[in-house]
């Protein structure tokens, strides 16, 4: 995008170097810590009632209709603002964006086939369960574990305990999203180290768009050019893909992985309130006891890295 970048466009420093966010005296300490998980918040919010938007939308266009808009309108906005360079870049940092981009594409239309047979609230819990595995097998501490398997239990908590009852395909399609999901974390993390402020996510997103065109034109044909179905497509598209995967890569450059796929266990608390609120879905004293142990595990998984950064910081050189 055109305001200054935070971070330097080269790779970031080793796990052993001081984090500067961290070092920094006072109060620019803890912000510094807290001003990522701020940025994960809010985008899973945004993300969350866009997707909440495009179920209503999909009896217009269908789900690969709403998927190809969403990302053609979030690349042309995305590349407008962003003007990202074409060249000066290496064939690794190319190679990263395609990937991103094909991530993008995937975990986007498995979602939205998904949520076309399952209710919004299953499948995003069936979803987070990729960032979930992420936070463990990309965990350092095993303190982390014990966030994890809190969130873990707040999940399936949330999905009543169990998805016998549900589509068995919708379900299929919310775990490869899932898995398409930890891929995005990784990938979008490489990309925010390789490109200067946003340029990476509007080439990724570009890519992605290119990729899905075709799919929506074969399922929803000249739906897609209903001047209706097309505003509510961008819509759904700033809400899903543009503020949210901003933020994100943002965050993803002062955050470790780690952290950031257990504050993505948020995700099914956030989808509860969006569908309660747009799609008229209640939630039930079970499922408000899994959102109170999903938002325990963000809230230990933060004072855990606020905590490991403060201990970087106190460590004695030599």
């Amino acid at each position: 995008m055109n305001t200054p970048s935070t971070t330097p466009s080269t790779p970031a420093p080793v796990a052993s170097a001081p984090d500067p966010a961290t070092a920094a005296p006072g109060g620019e300490r803890r912000g510094g810590s807290l001003g990522p998980v701020g940025l994960v918040l809010a985008g899973g919010v945004s993300v969350q009632f866009g997707g909440a938007l495009a179920v209503s939308l999909m009896p217009r266009a269908g789900a690969l209709g709403v998927v190809t808009l969403r990302l053609v309108a979030a690349a042309v906005v995305l590349l407008l603002v962003c003007r990202p360079r074409l060249r000066g870049h290496s064939r690794a940092d190319w190679g990263t964006v395609v990937a991103f981009g094909i991530t993008m594409g995937a975990m986007n239309g498995l979602f939205y086939q998904a949520v076309a047979r399952i209710p919004l609230g299953p499948a995003v819990t069936l979803e987070v369960l990729g960032p979930l595995t992420l936070s463990v097998l990309a965990s350092r501490r095993a303190v982390n574990l014990i966030w994890a398997g809190l969130a873990l239990a707040g999940v399936f908590l949330l999905g009543g305990g169990g998805f016998g009852d549900l589509d068995p395909a919708g379900v299929a399609f919310a775990l490869g999203a899932g898995a398409m999901w930890a891929a995005y974390i990784v990938f979008s993390a490489r990309t925010g180290r390789r490109f200067p402020q946003a340029d990476g996510l509007a080439l990724a997103m570009a890519v992605a768009a290119v990729l899905f065109v075709p799919l929506g034109i074969a399922e929803s044909g000249t739906k897609l050019l209903v001047p209706t179905t097309v505003g509510l497509g961008a819509a759904v598209a700033m809400l899903s893909s543009v503020l949210p995967y901003t933020l994100e890569l943002l965050a993803l450059r002062r955050l470790p992985a780690s952290t950031f796929a257990i504050l993505m266990s948020l995700e099914p608390a956030i989808a509860g309130t969006a569908g309660f609120l747009i799609l008229g879905q209640s939630l039930t004293p079970l499922q408000a006891l899994a959102i109170a142990l999903v938002i325990a595990a963000s809230m230990g998984a933060v004072r855990t890295q606020v905590g490991q950064g403060r201990a970087r910081v106190a460590e004695p050189e030599g």
